[in-house]
């Protein structure tokens, strides 16, 4: 099937843009004082974007060759210049046509426009800031043509988003750090197409702390609902990994957590997220009595010890709250033996030691992204989307978070040589 113009193409031949010798050059920049806006500048900036990258391509054949354009040839050189290959390109802002110098021979590979390569890098780097930010490909390519007059078809911006895959493996796959002082897991629901059927699947991510108080997100995975058994796999994929050791697992209140971190790492010190548990508290009471309530949990966490936080736990059950929801005391004494270490510290460490905020912050912008797409086609594409999200979000992670340092003195205190690193962890 013959190929379909394009809107900006001619039907003849197009005209060939002006090429520039140095003092040609010059002589235009000299008459840009006359220029009067920025419809005069912009055909000022592209013929200088495609004489540089001519010029470059030009110095990278003559390095290839070994001897300047009108020099004499080397006599152990057989090849030599073969004139130019028109070539058009995409670049980050338009088309760029070009004229490719070649050789005799066929050898010359150019390094700035590969062969081959119908984009230049500028412009796949707009398109994946485009795409991470939640933009549909459709929505990719009204844009490029509306801000570029750039007619692009869908399937160069799917290309151009699915050669982020091998990097998404490579980053699943990347080593880690031996230990971890605090690993925080907690799951995301994404709407993902399967079987024909739109069903709310669960977003397995990890993040980890380092020693250095620097945030990391482990790896992210995707299954059909949030269980143990599945975070025991990913558990197992860590160590895999090189994570011999976890010293506190920040989890939620999933049935089996615990056990599922204490088959990977025995010694692992396990946290229940406790605004989990004070979520679920709050199911139990009605909108009125909301707010003293939650004023009574926070007695309970907020205790100078474990002696005065199982008072405080006391004195809710036997309250008319209590009398009237036992299940509110209930919940909180089934999962006291994930809660008691938070006592361990003062409170302004406790903070960060019994919730999951570090990576619900994550989660909260990660939705950003995907409450616009309704939902993915298969599970690839969600990853996809998710791990150029995660990029972004990665990348102004710049310096260690100040709650996180102060609460590393107290780790070396309560983990000794485990948070040292001055030995190896026991085995599984």
């Amino acid at each position: 099937m013959p190929r379909r113009k394009r809107q900006d193409e001619e039907v003849g031949p197009a005209a060939p843009a002006p090429r520039f010798t140095p003092a040609a050059l010059d002589a235009l920049l000299a008459e840009a004082g006359g220029l009067h806006g920025p419809e005069d500048v912009e055909p000022l900036f592209r013929a200088l974007k495609r004489a540089v990258v001519e010029r470059a391509l030009g110095a990278e054949l003559t390095h290839h060759l070994g001897y300047a354009p009108g020099a004499a040839r080397p006599a152990d050189q057989p090849n030599h210049r073969n004139g130019t290959t028109p070539k058009r390109v995409l670049t980050d802002d338009g088309d760029l046509d070009l004229a490719v110098p070649r050789d005799r021979a066929g050898t010359f590979a150019p390094q700035l426009v590969p062969k081959h390569a119908r984009r230049l890098p500028g412009f796949d780097a707009k398109v994946l800031s485009l795409y991470a930010r939640g933009m549909t490909v459709r929505e990719i390519q009204g844009h490029l043509e509306e801000l570029y007059a750039v007619a692009i078809a869908p399937d160069l911006v799917s290309t151009v988003t699915d050669a982020v895959v091998e990097e998404v493996t490579q980053w699943q796959q990347r080593p880690l750090d031996v230990v971890y002082p605090v690993v925080i897991f907690d799951a995301l629901r994404v709407k993902i197409r399967d079987e024909g059927t739109v069903r709310n699947k669960a977003v397995y991510l990890a993040l980890g702390i380092d020693r250095d108080g620097q945030k990391d997100v482990l790896g992210l995975w995707v299954e059909q609902t949030e269980g143990a058994k599945f975070w025991l796999r990913v558990l197992g994929e860590l160590r895999g990994r090189g994570v011999e050791d976890v010293l506190i697992a920040l989890v939620d209140g999933l049935t089996g957590f615990p056990d599922a971190v204490h088959a990977v790492y025995p010694e692992a010190q396990v946290h229940q997220c406790v605004v989990h548990l004070v979520r679920q508290s709050l199911v139990h009471v009605g909108w009125h009595e909301r707010k003293a309530a939650a004023a009574q949990l926070r007695r309970i966490y907020h205790a100078p010890g474990e002696a005065a936080g199982l008072a405080a736990l006391d004195a809710l059950e036997a309250s008319p709250l209590g009398q009237r929801l036992p299940a509110v005391a209930a919940g909180w004494r089934r999962h006291w033996a994930y809660v008691a270490p938070i006592f361990a510290v003062p409170l302004p460490v406790r903070r960060v030691l019994y919730t999951t905020n570090a990576l619900e912050s994550l989660h909260m912008q990660l939705r950003k992204v995907t409450k616009a797409r309704g939902h993915f086609p298969t599970d690839a594409a969600a990853i996809k989307l998710l791990y150029l999200a995660l990029r972004n979000v990665v990348a102004k992670w710049k310096l260690p978070a100040p709650e996180w340092r102060a609460a590393f003195p107290y780790f070396a205190v309560l983990f000794g040589e485990r948070f040292t690193g001055d030995r190896a962890p026991a085995d599984a």
